[in-house]
Order: C-alpha cells, then structure tokens, then sequence
C-alpha cells in the first residue's frame, strides 16, 4: 500500500501558507464565507476559491451553497483532531519563535492562552484547568488517555444535564485526550469535551471574545463552576 504517497499529499496540502491558515481559522467550529477566508488571510477572492477547492476535494473541508456565498468548515472532529495535533507537535518541535510585537497582537495571543475553542471543545489554560479539576475529582481518568469514569457520567447528567446517550450518540470517542498547544498538557476532547463546551457556552458561563477562538470565563462561571467542582477555574491565577 502507498502510504508513503497519501502521506506526502497530504504534507504538501497542508504545507502551503495559505491553506494551513484556512484550517486553523476553521479551528473555532463555524462556517466561514470564502470572502471571510480572503480577507482573514490578506489573499484574492480567486486565491482563496482555488485554495478552498483543493481542501474540500482532499476531504478536509465541507462546504455549502447559500445564495451566493459559499461557505466552508471542517469536514468534522477527525479533522480538527488533525490539525490540532499537527500544530502542538510542530509548536513543540519548533524553535522559540519571537513574541508577537504590538499591543493588538500580544492581547489576541494572551486571550487565545488563556481560553479558546478547539473545533467543538475547550482549550487552552481555561481547557486545561477544567480538565485537572474533572480528573481531581475522578469524573474522568487520564493515566492512560483519557475515559470518563462512572460518577463522570452521572456528573454530566446531573450537572449539564447531559445524558449517557448524548454521549455516544454521535459514535466518536466518550472522552479524548488533546494536547495543547500553549499549555503543552492535555485537555479534554471527545464528546465530552464538546458537551461540556456547548453546556458552558448555553449557559454563559464561558462567553466568546469577539468573532475568533478566545473565550472568557465569566464570573458567574467562576463562581458556579467552583461549586461544582470544589476549584477556582481563574485562568489568571
């Protein structure tokens, strides 16, 4: 079997500037317009078009006709689990690069640090933070990998009201590992980590910062996280 070949494809997909920008953006879960796409990565509408096409035809990206907006987002978790990786690895790997300069640059970067979405779920010190608190208190197990223990599961379905089939409705892993890129530890993906995100989110405990990745944590989020969970989730602190 080539996978030699399927791998160099894939490499070279991914090793173009403006394509790995798209799929990182596309990193926060939503659909983007192509024309969003462009003026995000300072490229032609018909730059952009050509990249796009390449990524929807590798399977990397899904899109959809809307009027005459054409919008694209990952083709699903399986995906952002890749891109993801393929960023914690390459931050680990890489040489200390040079922090961002301007007082614009250095807020963004400081915000997406400190909380973030990643794809469908939480990331970040916020991300990582959550998950120590889960794993102190033996709602999930992470000595090998990541799995959500018993009183985990009815934990979700007391505390969010997320039942044990809404989380294995969707056929993905329960619990999952991710590695995070700026706390270089794991936070909690999987279905989990999704439901817990979108619990958090719905109920404004973790409000968005403006239209990109960040996310705060809101102090009626502190204040009824910490109740939850017995922990100060102060990503400042």
């Amino acid at each position: 079997m080539a996978y030699h070949a399927d791998l160099a494809a894939m490499a070279s997909l991914l090793a173009d500037r403006t394509r790995a920008r798209f799929c990182a953006t596309l990193l926060d879960g939503r659909a983007w317009t192509a024309g969003e796409l462009a003026g995000d990565a300072g490229v032609s509408p018909a730059t952009a078009s050509e990249h796009l096409t390449r990524l929807v035809e590798a399977g990397l990206l899904v899109e959809r006709r809307q009027g005459r907006h054409r919008y694209v987002q990952l083709a699903g978790p399986h995906v952002a689990d890749l891109i993801e990786s393929l960023v914690a690895h390459a931050r680990l790997a890489a040489t200390p690069r040079r922090p961002p300069r301007g007082l614009r640059a250095v807020t963004a970067s400081t915000a997406l640090a400190r909380g973030r979405t990643c794809y469908d779920h939480l990331a970040g010190t916020l991300g990582v933070a959550l998950t120590d608190a889960l794993a102190a208190r033996g709602l999930i197990e992470v000595t090998l990998g990541c799995s959500l223990t018993e009183e985990g599961t009815l934990w979700f379905a007391d505390a969010l009201g997320v039942m044990p089939t809404d989380l294995r409705r969707t056929g993905r892993p329960v619990a999952k590992a991710c590695l995070d890129w700026t706390e270089r530890r794991t936070h909690l993906a999987g279905a989990a980590g999704a439901h817990l995100c979108r619990s958090l989110l719905a109920r404004r405990w973790v409000k968005r910062i403006g239209t990109g990745r960040a996310v705060r944590l809101t102090p009626e989020g502190r204040q009824a996280l910490t109740a939850l969970l017995g922990v100060d989730l102060d990503p400042a602190r």
